[in-house]
């Protein structure tokens, strides 16, 4: 059973990427543009409109859980903790090693994470809502990951 609920919490995981995609391209860069603009435009303060958006993610997870738990439907419990993995390391990359916010994971040293910082960068070079690319966080267009290999072999090559 362990086995089972492992698969479809990587499925999860890995299938989140593909919701955050389109979520972040149809929802946040469309309908809910008020609440995600000033991610792109810097406003001052610790705390951004676009926070919200992390209840998108949560309130899903915890009711997977909750309900799973309370009904023994377990597959809904994996499930919940698949989004809620996917929600902790987005939390990780997105805001902590990609914007900053915090002061931890600074140092890593691999092409694969200099590439998801080049691709969010890319995104952000558009500050409206409009003509945005790169709208995923794990999945990094090839282009981008063959730049980072080339940055970090001349790096290490001096």
């Amino acid at each position: 059973m362990i086995v089972f609920g492992v698969i479809i919490l990587l499925l999860t995981f890995f299938g989140m990427e593909f919701m955050a995609w389109a979520t972040h391209k149809f929802v946040m860069h469309g309908l809910m543009w008020y609440f995600h603009k000033d991610h792109h435009q810097e406003e001052p303060g610790f705390f951004e409109r676009n926070d919200v958006f992390f209840l998108i993610y949560a309130i899903p997870s915890w009711l997977c859980i909750m309900l799973g738990l309370m009904n023994e439907v377990y597959p809904a419990v994996w499930i919940g903790f698949g989004i809620a993995l996917y929600g902790f390391t987005y939390f990780m990359i997105h805001d902590v090693y990609i914007h900053r916010r915090f002061k931890w994971l600074r140092d890593i040293d691999h092409p694969y994470f200099y590439a998801i910082r080049k691709a969010h960068k890319v995104h952000h070079k558009h500050l409206g809502k409009h003509h945005g690319e790169c709208f995923g966080m794990l999945i990094v267009p090839r282009k981008y990951y063959k730049e980072a290999v080339q940055t970090y072999k001349r790096k290490f090559s001096k």
